[in-house]
C-alpha cells in the first residue's frame, strides 16, 4: 500500500495499531543506536501495561530492557543520570497520573540542567506516559495532565493522534537531546493506520493540517482530533466546512500553522481532553486572540474537561470528555455570531 504522508512525500506504509508503530519505533532506534534503553515497570518479559514494549526484551535482553521497582523517582532519576552521562534512556510512566511522584526529578533536573549547567550538560530522556480517560480507570488513573507539563520551561512534549506520528515522532524524540515527555491517549493503542515502513521521523514542533476548510478552524490535541474530524464530517452535512488542525506538540508549539488558519477562516473552536481551567485550551485561545484579532469575526470558544477528577461512573466519565456533537454545537453557534 501507498499513501499520501505530510504534505507530499509518497512513502511505502502499512497497517499497524498505534502500539505496534510505537514498538517498531523502539525497535529501529535501539537498532540504530545502542545507546538507547528502556527502562520501566512491567516492559521486560511482560511487553508493558500496553504491550508497546513486546518482544523487545526478548530480541535486546536485560541489558537494555530493564524491568524497574515500583518507583516513578527512582525510574526518571536512574534516566536522568543515565542521560547526562552519555546515554538516551527511554522511561515508561504507564499512567501520566504518576508524573507527580517523580516531579522533583522531571521539573527540577532533567528540564533545567541544561539551564544550570551554561549548556556542559544535557539530558537526552524521553519519557513515554498516557492520558486520556473513558478506561472506566477512575481518579487516579485517567487524567490528562500534559498542560501541567508543558508549563515548565525545558521540557518538550509530544502529543501524537494517530499510528504514523506515534512512530515518527516518538523515533525524533529518542534523537532529540533534550527531555521529552511523550503523551499517548490510553484508548488509542488498538487503533490501526497507515505507517510507514523503515526511517521515518515527523520533526517536532510542527502542527498538521488534517482536514481542510473556510468556515472556520478546529484546533485539537491527541484524541480530540478524532473528536474534531467527525465533527467536521457532521458540519460538512450542512455545509459548514470546517479545517483541522493536529497541534501535535504543545512545546514547541507551532502556533503558525494555527493562526494562518484562523487567519483564512475567522472562526476557532480549541478541543483539548485536559481541564478547562488554566489548561491547553486557554494558552491556545490567548494565543489565537492575541495574534489573530482582526481577523476574527467570533469568539474563540474552547473545549475541555470538566474541572472535576474523572469519575469511576461510566455514565458520568463520558459527560466529562469533549465530544463531536459539543464541537458542532460551538460552531454553530460561531456560524450565528454576528459582530
Amino acid at each position: 500500500m501507498s499513501t499520501l504522508i505530510e504534505s507530499s512525500t509518497q512513502v511505502e506504509t502499512r497497517e499497524l495499531t498505534v502500539a505496534a508503530a510505537l514498538n517498531e519505533a523502539l525497535r529501529e532506534e535501539m537498532s540504530r543506536d545502542d545507546r538507547v534503553f528502556l527502562l520501566g515497570e512491567d516492559v521486560g518479559a511482560a511487553g508493558g501495561v500496553y504491550k508497546v514494549t513486546d518482544g523487545l526484551y526478548e530480541e535486546f535482553g536485560a541489558g537494555r530492557v530493564i524491568d524497574s521497582p515500583i518507583s516513578e523517582a527512582g525510574i526518571v532519576g536512574l534516566a536522568v543520570g543515565a542521560a547526562m552521562t552519555g546515554r538516551r534512556p527511554v522511561v515508561e510512566v504507564m499512567f501520566g497520573d504518576f508524573l507527580f511522584l517523580a516531579m522533583d526529578q522531571i521539573v527540577n533536573q532533567a528540564a533545567k540542567i541544561r539551564y544550570m549547567s551554561g549548556g556542559a550538560w544535557h539530558a537526552p530522556m524521553v519519557i513515554r506516559t498516557t492520558l486520556g480517560a473513558g478506561r472506566r480507570a477512575a481518579a487516579q488513573h485517567s487524567q490528562s495532565v500534559h498542560a501541567m507539563v508543558a508549563h515548565i520551561p525545558g521540557l518538550k512534549v509530544v502529543l501524537p493522534s494517530d499510528a504514523a506520528d506515534a512512530k515518527g515522532m516518538l523515533k525524533a524524540a529518542i534523537r532529540d537531546d533534550d527531555p521529552v515527555v511523550f503523551f499517548e491517549d490510553k484508548l488509542s493503542y488498538r487503533e490501526i493506520g497507515p505507517v510507514p515502513r523503515g526511517e521515518y521521523l515527523v520533526p517536532l514542533g510542527q502542527a498538521l493540517v488534517r482536514r481542510h476548510g473556510r468556515d472556520v478552524t478546529l484546533v485539537a490535541t491527541s484524541s480530540m482530533v478524532g473528536v474534531a474530524m467527525s465533527a467536521a464530517e457532521t458540519l460538512a452535512g450542512a455545509s459548514v466546512e470546517a479545517e483541522v488542525v493536529d497541534v501535535r506538540c504543545l512545546s514547541p508549539l507551532d502556533l503558525d500553522t494555527v493562526l494562518d488558519s484562523v487567519r483564512r477562516t475567522g472562526r476557532c473552536v480549541v478541543v483539548d481532553e485536559g481541564h478547562r481551567r488554566f489548561g491547553a485550551t486557554a494558552e491556545l485561545a490567548a494565543s489565537v486572540a492575541e495574534n489573530a484579532y482582526r481577523e476574527l469575526v467570533a469568539p474563540v470558544r474552547r473545549l475541555a474537561a470538566m474541572d472535576v477528577p474523572v469519575p469511576f461512573s461510566p455514565v458520568l466519565e463520558d459527560l466529562t470528555i469533549p465530544r463531536a456533537d459539543q464541537v458542532v454545537t460551538a460552531v454553530n453557534g460561531l456560524m450565528a455570531w454576528e459582530r
